[in-house]
């Protein structure tokens, strides 16, 4: 069984939190705006740490969290937040407890299957996530399951 899938985001317009951290009020905010609207069948926010360095970057307080949440046309967007253009692309997938994540294991897992399938990272555009477990499950299982992102294309 495969442990990775391969996942197509496409370019899109994302609802920006700017930087910040767990904690700070702007961004506490952000995660209360986007909960309380209409879940559908996947998440739709994406979290990633952002030090500047890629086109939907906002650090202009420093690196740290940015939240982006999907746009759809007609949304009520807080005053505080932007919309951005979001540039999309292919992304390799795989699934771990949050907060409990041995990354290094998981980007080795990543790494063999890239080589794999002739898929290699793709460092211009950010490593994100986001917590796939509903309320429910979450409450029966005691954890969240976080999905992680990296980006990739065609060697």
């Amino acid at each position: 069984m495969q442990g990775v899938r391969v996942y197509e985001i496409p370019d899109c317009k994302m609802v920006s939190s700017g930087v910040g951290m767990f904690g700070q009020e702007k961004f506490e905010n952000f995660a209360a705006w986007f909960s309380a609207l209409p879940r559908g069948i996947f998440p739709k926010d994406f979290l990633f740490w952002d030090d500047g360095s890629y086109s939907c970057s906002d650090n202009s307080g420093g690196p740290g969290l940015h939240w982006l949440y999907l746009y759809e046309p007609g949304m009520d967007v807080p005053q505080d937040y932007r919309v951005i253009d979001f540039k999309g692309g292919l992304y390799a997938v795989a699934t771990d407890v949050d907060q409990k994540t041995d990354m290094d294991a998981l980007n080795a897992q990543v790494d063999q299957f890239l080589s794999e399938n002739g898929l290699e990272r793709d460092p211009s555009r950010p490593e994100l996530g986001n917590v796939i477990t509903p309320p429910l499950a979450q409450k029966a299982m005691g954890y969240e399951q976080m999905d992680y992102y990296s980006p990739i294309h065609v060697k």
